[in-house]
């Protein structure tokens, strides 16, 4: 991929840097050349970025044209937008708070090069800012209020001119630069790919849906199908427009970085699993009942319980039942009781965490199937057994946590119901990747939940349709890319 610096007038850029094409802004917009080029990230360094500013079609014909541009036009509206700034200083008000801490002034100016400062005690604030505002050179404003015991408002984040950095700032505006575009775009030795997927995934977490063997057969799968990959982490939010799709790969939540990747890959036209729609109808238990209850998906007896109806939970569901949370993931958030005695006790701290709770009848089973399914077709089928002397899966009542065995199934020796059922399940929620649970009690086949972000683990989940599993993500993606058009070439 050909990077390119656009400004107004080259002459005037400071910094030379190697493997990097200098070019005008008028050129670019008005010269063939520039309209013909398949692969291209486009760092736009103009002055001004106003509505109908060159500087502003710039970032809109490079999107046009298939080219990543930084900042894009969604950028743009935001920088100009107080509303989203006031929102962001609060979100990212301790950490303002901290940042500032020892300054005794009524106003702060911060430069941000390329997500750093040159004060390495305000890295974190400006990657932060960075993040929320991706664009390569910017200015935050910060305003002293003194009224309660007095704190720091974020109140504007504008672009900065190159003719703006001082002197002293312009060795290290320069290493920044340097290492930014140094970075890998898109090829690896001989072979040049298609398109670029970021995958968002953190060694070390836990719950991780997919361990470093996997991600490693997931990339292998999507560079056989013309897609590159690089390993993302919850630092790398700013980046996300350079690529043309997400596959995310940590345990997902609505309040979470996970989610706010998705949401950012959505809106910059990324191809994504999990998309934010997937995020927050899997991760809610009282929506998944309701949709159950209307599309006659059969599951557990359920109860939607409120302050108002805790008194009927054991006439609609029975006891023993379970309580759960509804935003609950691991089996945490999720208790069973016995008796009323025990409901009353529960509920309260339940109550204190959400307006809703989730009460369900008690279905014991030796194990679950987990049906998963991709773009509404079964992909695998496993049995996840219990944990080890408990009743769920996941066991996280001791110093560390335990995990019931997995033993996968082949598909064709599944039961039919299961997997039909899990497919109808999930066709609801959309055409992504998910996992079905369903138990099968007394003859009864019941779905327990529909997640997104579904376990793919080496050895476990694929063990029995190997690479098949993979390549028919890659596939997906593959698919999705070619008919959106957009970023790839070549």
């Amino acid at each position: 991929m050909t990077p390119l610096v656009v400004v107004e007038n080259p002459r005037r850029w400071p910094f030379h840097l190697e493997g990097v094409e200098v070019v005008s802004a008028r050129s670019y917009l008005v010269e063939r050349r520039y309209s013909d080029l398949r692969r291209a990230a486009v760092y736009n360094l103009c002055r001004s970025y106003g509505y109908q500013t060159v500087g502003y079609y710039v970032s809109l014909l490079a999107a046009a044209r298939g080219h990543r541009p930084l900042p894009s036009v969604g950028t743009l509206q935001s920088l100009g937008e107080n509303v989203l700034v006031k929102i962001v200083s609060e979100d990212l008000d301790e950490l303002i708070q901290r940042s500032l801490a020892r300054l005794r002034s009524e106003e702060f100016h911060l430069s941000i090069y390329f997500g750093r400062n040159v004060a390495r005690r305000y890295d974190r604030l400006s990657r932060a800012l960075f993040n929320e505002f991706p664009a390569p050179l910017l200015r935050a404003r910060f305003k002293w209020e003194a009224q309660d015991d007095g704190h720091w408002r974020l109140t504007s984040v504008r672009p900065l001119g190159t003719s703006e950095i001082p002197d002293g700032h312009r060795d290290f505006v320069l290493e920044q630069a340097r290492g930014y575009f140094a970075r890998p775009r898109g090829v690896r030795g001989p072979r040049t790919f298609r398109y670029e997927m970021a995958i968002l995934w953190r060694e070390g977490e836990e719950t991780a849906p997919s361990d470093a063997r996997a991600i490693r057969r997931f990339t292998r799968a999507f560079r056989r199908h013309g897609i590159d990959v690089e390993v993302v982490g919850a630092d790398d939010y700013a980046r996300i427009a350079e690529f043309d799709a997400l596959f995310i790969r940590e345990t997902t939540h609505v309040e979470h970085h996970t989610y706010r990747f998705a949401r950012r890959a959505l809106r910059e036209g990324l191809v994504v699993i999990d998309d934010p729609e997937s995020i927050i109808r899997c991760s809610n238990k009282v929506y998944q009942a309701e949709l159950f209850e209307r599309h006659g998906i059969p599951c557990p007896k359920t109860l939607v319980v409120h302050e108002g109806n805790q008194g009927e939970v054991a006439g609609a569901v029975g006891l023993p039942c379970v309580l759960k949370r509804p935003d609950g993931a691991f089996s945490q958030g999720v208790a069973r009781v016995g008796s009323e005695a025990e409901l009353a006790e529960r509920l309260p701290a339940l109550f204190d965490e959400s307006e809703l709770v989730v009460a369900q009848e008690w279905v014991p089973s030796s194990f679950d199937w987990r049906v998963g399914v991709l773009a509404r077709r079964p992909l695998f089928v496993c049995r996840y057994h219990m944990a080890p002397g408990h009743w769920q899966i996941v066991r996280a009542d001791g110093p560390r946590t335990r995990y019931g065995r997995v033993e996968p199934v082949a598909l064709e020796d599944a039961p039919p119901g299961v997997v039909d059922l899990g497919v109808a399940a999930a066709a609801r929620f959309g055409d992504g990747l998910f996992g079905v649970d369903v138990k099968e009690v007394e003859g009864r086949l019941l779905v327990m939940e529909v997640n997104d972000n579904p376990n793919v683990d080496a050895g476990l989940e694929d063990a029995l349709v190997k690479d098949t599993l993979y390549d028919a993500v890659a596939v997906w993606f593959r698919e999705r890319l070619d008919a959106r058009g957009g970023n790839g070439g070549g």
